[in-house]
């Protein structure tokens, strides 16, 4: 009886459970059961064991995960590593130096070789972009400014003009580099450098086909015009002097040419009538010249050779402007430049006193046949004196006189002209 003292109660209900201090499960809700028909009569008999349903057989979802964290963020932050230097080099590039760390011998070597091959067209191109090379790189200096302006003269005593085709861009990019270098020349460098630039710049600016740089260096043409003082007698006559002086040595120059096959044996025989015993190799220069050595004992102050280069300068220069205005007159016949030449023709014959006679009788003519050329652009003529008649003007005139008789609805005979539908 003791065993079944339990027997037949009902289980203890779960709504007051007993403390207990492991953690205790919740229950879980029974899963519906698939009811299904039974076929059988007898309901106390065993019943077969029904199949479940596929979804029935599916184990229940479990609750899902968070998300994983992302590989990029698990990541160390990369550490500033050692610059490779195999990495960070460039593919090969083809570069000019523009900085050189050549010493003042190999700089002065350079500039030799430069000045005897620039003289050369062929040359002169490559021979003035090393010169430019030099320039940029600072190895223009006090030091090296005589051989540096030996190129540079050297540039301007070859045979080729300034404004040839050949080497125009060349010049004019090199004297345009030559400014920066223009602090370590003395005066009479940097007199000569300023006529040089206005025929290797100037000039060839006058040449060019824009419009505004056409303008811009007229404008500064007329600067340089105004710049220059007024020429005096002794101007005129020292210019007159020069042209005799020029004359005289070609004439003497043809002479010496024709005679030189002529005299070579009669001297031969002149020098050893005046020194049959071969004396004068032994005695010295100074006492076989002392006259001329009397001669140059006169100092010359340091004023006089100051204004004698000022001299020299202000003709060069002068020379120089009126080249510029022949070659702005000479482009004349192009339209866009022809107002831009009439003021600048005007201005230099404003100021015409400011040059020599040779070079006012030379600005005369070219005012007065540029003069000439505006009159017959307002009478409506070209530059050739032919009438400027625009297209349909040229087409009036070309058709006034041709007969027409397409289809007999213009004259029957082909006799009627075309000025009743021209006018």
């Amino acid at each position: 009886m003791a065993d079944d003292l339990f027997e037949g109660l009902p289980p203890p209900s779960s709504a007051n459970p007993l403390p207990s201090c492991e953690p205790q499960e919740l229950p879980k809700e029974p899963k519906p059961k698939p009811k299904f028909a039974s076929f059988g009569t007898d309901s106390s008999s065993s019943q077969a064991p029904q199949p479940a349903l596929k979804s029935a057989l599916k184990k229940p979802k479990e609750p899902s995960e968070p998300n994983p964290v992302l590989k990029s963020a698990l990541k160390r932050p990369k550490e500033p590593s050692e610059p490779n230097p195999e990495a960070t080099v460039p593919g090969k590039k083809l570069r000019f130096k523009t900085t050189t760390d050549a010493s003042e011998k190999q700089v002065i070597e350079a500039m030799q070789k430069i000045a005897s091959h620039i003289k050369n067209p062929t040359k002169f191109g490559k021979a003035s972009k090393l010169a430019i090379q030099l320039i940029q790189a600072g190895s223009v200096k006090a030091e090296t400014s005589d051989y540096f302006f030996s190129i540079l003269e050297a540039a301007m005593t070859s045979s080729t003009s300034c404004t040839d085709p050949s080497i125009r861009a060349d010049i004019h990019a090199l004297f345009s580099a030559a400014q920066d270098a223009s602090e370590c020349l003395n005066k009479k460098q940097k007199n000569q450098l300023t006529t040089w630039t206005i025929r290797a710049v100037m000039a060839n600016d006058l040449l060019t086909d824009d419009s505004f740089l056409f303008s811009k260096t007229a404008g500064q043409l007329k600067e340089e015009i105004s710049n220059l003082p007024v020429a005096t007698e002794d101007d005129d006559r020292e210019e007159a002097a020069a042209l005799e002086v020029e004359t005289k040595t070609t004439d003497e120059d043809d002479l010496m040419k024709k005679d030189m096959t002529s005299d070579v044996p009669d001297e031969e025989n002149n020098e050893k009538e005046s020194d049959p015993f071969g004396l004068d190799a032994f005695l010295t220069q100074s006492s076989m010249k002392k006259g001329d050595k009397v001669k140059g004992n006169k100092d010359v102050t340091p004023k006089v050779k100051e204004e004698e280069e000022t001299k020299r300068f202000l003709k060069s220069q002068r020379e120089a402007l009126v080249l510029c205005l022949e070659i702005a007159a000479r482009r004349y016949k192009t339209p866009w430049c022809q107002t831009v030449i009439d003021i600048l023709a005007k201005h230099a014959f404003d100021n015409i006193r400011r040059f020599t006679s040779e070079q006012r009788n030379a600005i005369g003519k070219l005012w007065a046949s540029i003069r000439e050329q505006h009159n017959r652009r307002k009478q409506g003529k070209t530059v050739t004196g032919k009438l400027d008649v625009n297209g349909f003007e040229w087409l009036q005139q070309k058709y006034a006189n041709e007969k027409i008789s397409i289809r007999h609805s213009v004259g029957g005979s082909g006799d009627r002209k075309t000025e009743m539908w021209l006018g």
